[in-house]
């Protein structure tokens, strides 16, 4: 069988990220801080826009906490303070457009559904776990940033802590 010629005769055409999603999550710092780290360096030389999310997982609350509004609405304005305290953060390291999302249900089907559509975003960024393997384990990314990448509309980069 004969190899197909790759023709690299193109010019660069690279175009910066106009709008930036971080996906932040209480449960795991370590990652969700790497990624905003490095979604403030993509931002700021790009002069991009950055939308900040967050998903409260109802799954996460056992059956009582589930239908307490009060629980619910306690977990939620937490979320929005962790939030703002995201923004305020990008605001110091110089990007202006910032603008913070948050949302209940499964995070990655959430972010894909209902925040890409409305923020509509050039690259989304994410945080993943790296977890020690072994030689009888393989290498997989954490479910909701497999998820994220597989399903996206946009380019997703995931950020390993």
């Amino acid at each position: 069988m004969q190899k197909k010629k790759l023709d690299l005769d193109f010019k660069t055409n690279f175009k910066p990220f106009d709008r930036i999603l971080v996906a932040v999550d209480e449960d795991d710092s370590k990652s969700s801080l790497a990624a905003f780290q490095y979604a403030l360096a993509l931002a700021k030389p790009n002069l991009a826009a950055l939308g900040i999310v967050s998903v409260l997982e109802l799954e996460d609350l056992n059956v009582f906490e589930t239908f307490s509004p009060e629980k619910r609405n306690q977990l939620r304005e937490n979320l929005t303070v962790d939030l703002e305290r995201y923004v305020k953060k990008a605001q110091e390291n110089g990007i202006y457009d910032v603008r913070s999302f948050v949302q209940e249900g499964k995070p990655a089907a959430t972010i894909i559904s209902e925040i890409i559509p409305e923020f509509k975003p050039d690259v989304l960024l994410c945080g993943s776990k790296t977890k020690p393997v072994s030689n009888a384990k393989k290498i997989f990314i954490g479910s909701q940033a497999s998820y994220l990448a597989q399903n996206a509309p946009c380019s997703v980069m995931v950020i390993r802590s």
